[in-house]
């Protein structure tokens, strides 16, 4: 008889341990949030005047579409400026019928120079003209390419008074309207889900078997619900010892838009 007992008590200490027991991370069910994959604040490298915001929140935007333009007048005019100096070739030209002029006088007068025919100090002259127009006419390539340079530089400044997108995403929160002054402030917040980021907070117990590339199945809460799958991508190497947990960051592929971020979901690990 007391042997029976003893291998009673054994089959129920197994019945009821086991089923309270996490058996590996795809045995347990853990909470977690969808957050979006990058917020960014856009501001602007130029102070000035917000002269348009050609979006507002909720609005999807692509990567290098312009979102606002500071007044830009001012620079537009001393960019056509400089345009018109660059493209200036007068000059130039100027310069190079005088030097073709005095070239062809100093080889004409070579021969009567040669001769004896020609005194030295006419001769001297030709060629110091020669010399001179030479020169002129290099000064007047360098400021060519100098203006060339000026206009290049005003196009630029024009250029960063329109605010591009830096991602494709949507508008989170617009903080500044057409007539307002942009200095250190952002004007608008951006948010890019897709793809989007599922960040967990996972008992230490399960550290070993979290691995980066690891999928896990996403089911967000309601009334959104259903089923998507994420691909691990970080596993935070310095655990939290008060909590005694770690962070595990996954990206979840969000074509079209289909979920929103801000959702709590509920992630189940696969070795597979």
């Amino acid at each position: 008889m007391r042997s029976l007992w003893i291998l009673s008590l054994n089959f129920f200490v197994l019945v009821v341990v086991v089923p309270f027991g996490f058996v590996g991370a795809g045995a347990a069910e853990f909470d977690g949030v969808i957050e979006p994959y990058m917020v960014v604040k856009v501001g602007s490298g130029t102070y000035g005047i917000l002269e348009t915001v050609n979006v507002d929140r909720g609005d999807f935007v692509k990567k290098g579409q312009v979102l606002a333009r500071l007044d830009s007048s001012v620079e537009k005019a001393a960019m056509e400026a400089a345009k018109a100096r660059a493209e200036m070739e007068a000059s130039i030209k100027a310069k190079e019928a005088s030097l073709d002029f005095y070239t062809r006088k100093k080889q004409m007068n070579e021969e009567l120079y040669k001769k004896q025919v020609l005194p030295f100090s006419q001769m001297d002259e030709i060629e110091t003209n020669r010399i001179v127009t030479e020169k002129q006419l290099h000064e007047a390539i360098e400021n060519k390419r100098l203006a060339e340079l000026e206009f290049k530089r005003t196009a630029e400044i024009v250029n960063r008074m329109a605010i591009h997108s830096p991602i494709d995403g949507i508008v989170v929160e617009r903080f500044l309207s057409p007539g307002e002054y942009v200095e250190n402030q952002s004007i608008m917040k951006l948010a890019q889900i897709d793809p989007l980021n599922v960040e967990v907070i996972i008992p230490v117990t399960h550290y070993a078997s979290i691995k980066v590339g690891m999928r896990a199945k996403i089911i967000p809460e309601a009334p959104v619900g259903g089923e998507y799958f994420a691909k691990v991508k970080i596993v935070d190497r310095v655990i939290d010892a008060a909590s005694g947990t770690f962070g595990v960051r996954l990206e979840l592929p969000n074509p079209n838009y289909r979920l929103p971020a801000g959702l709590k979901c509920k992630v189940t690990f696969s070795d597979k």
